[in-house]
Order: C-alpha cells, then sequence, then structure tokens
C-alpha cells in the first residue's frame, strides 16, 4: 500500500473576515480544558472539536488559528485534524448520511441502499449536494450487524434499510436540521 503524502510546510490559508477561534472560544479553552490538561498542546482535540461544532466544518483558518493559540506548529494541528475521520475540513451538508459497509451490512444490501441514495440524491459518495443539505459517506462499521443493513443520519441509526425506505426517510427531511424529530417510530412501523 502506497502511503499519500503532502508537504504541509508551506501551505496557506485562505483569507477570512473575523477569526473563527473568538475570544469567548479562547476563554471557553483556558477555563475549562488547560486546567485538566498537562500541556497547551493536549487541548489540540477539544479545540477542533469546538470549531467543527460551532461552524460544522473546521476551515484551514481555524486550524492555523488553533495552532497560534495553543502555541504549536500549525502543520502538527493540520496533521492531527487530517488523522481522524470525524474531522471535516470541508464543507459538509446539513445531513450527514453515513451507510454501513460492513461485511453483514454488504451481505444484506447496503451496497443498493448507497446505490439508491447516490440517484436520489445526484452525488457520489463524499460529495455535497449543491443545495448543502446532504453530503453522503460509507462508514465501516455502525455496530448494528443483527439488523443490517444500517443507515446513519447525524445522530439517528436506522437499521433494516432498505432502497425503498431510505428513500421515503431522505424525503422525510426537513429543510432544517433544528426542526428534525426522531421519526423513527413512524419510520419502522411504514417500512
Amino acid at each position: 500500500m502506497a502511503w499519500r503524502t503532502e508537504d504541509r510546510r508551506t501551505a496557506t490559508f485562505e483569507a477570512t473576515e473575523g477569526p473563527f477561534l473568538t475570544e469567548e472560544m479562547k476563554s471557553h479553552l483556558r477555563d475549562t480544558y488547560f486546567p485538566r490538561y498537562p500541556t497547551k498542546r493536549a487541548v489540540l482535540l477539544p479545540a477542533l472539536h469546538m470549531i467543527q461544532h460551532e461552524y460544522n466544518w473546521i476551515p484551514m483558518k481555524a486550524v492555523q488559528e488553533v495552532a497560534e493559540f495553543l502555541e504549536i506548529a500549525p502543520a502538527e494541528a493540520l496533521d492531527t485534524a487530517t488523522f481522524y475521520e470525524e474531522y471535516w475540513l470541508r464543507p459538509k451538508g446539513k445531513y450527514l448520511v453515513q451507510v454501513c459497509r460492513s461485511l453483514s451490512c454488504e451481505i444484506c444490501g447496503s451496497r443498493q441502499v448507497t446505490d439508491s441514495l447516490r440517484d436520489k440524491l445526484g452525488i457520489e459518495v463524499g460529495e455535497t449536494t449543491n443545495d448543502g443539505k446532504f453530503t453522503l459517506i460509507e462508514l465501516e462499521c455502525l455496530g448494528s450487524c443483527g439488523t443490517a443493513p444500517a443507515v446513519l443520519v447525524n445522530d439517528v441509526l436506522y437499521e433494516d434499510v432498505t432502497t425503498q425506505s431510505v428513500e421515503q426517510l431522505i424525503r422525510g427531511l426537513p429543510n432544517d436540521p433544528h426542526d428534525f424529530k426522531d421519526p423513527t417510530v413512524n419510520w419502522k412501523a411504514d417500512h
């Protein structure tokens, strides 16, 4: 297996208005995390989580701001952000649709579910719809092998998914995820 390498020592960041890492965020990190960790560097993961929670992704400028605040090299912050799959370094949709591709799910039809979602949403795995509503990805395991195939939409797990039920689910999602009510009770009864 060949490893992909990147020379990040000379990376540049886009210019933006105002900081991503606000003074309030810095104060929270100082008050909450600095006392709990032996060094500033150890606060990198909570700082990245904070940025992602606020903006739904981590802009490169924010990586640089976090590095400066924690007094570490920007390359170290970027290497950490790219190492963990939970960090998003490009905008993602309001709904993150994650299809399990483990062996159990694949045997039970996850590939057909993914194909159905690609057709319905008009995007490939790893892409986001033009309206910014959906991002489609595949995961290795959602821990739901007994009820495969499984799909995770944001933080809600759907089990025993079929191509028909997942299309129904996607149609039923509101424009704003904050208006999202856990439809699993009705959804399970309908499919």
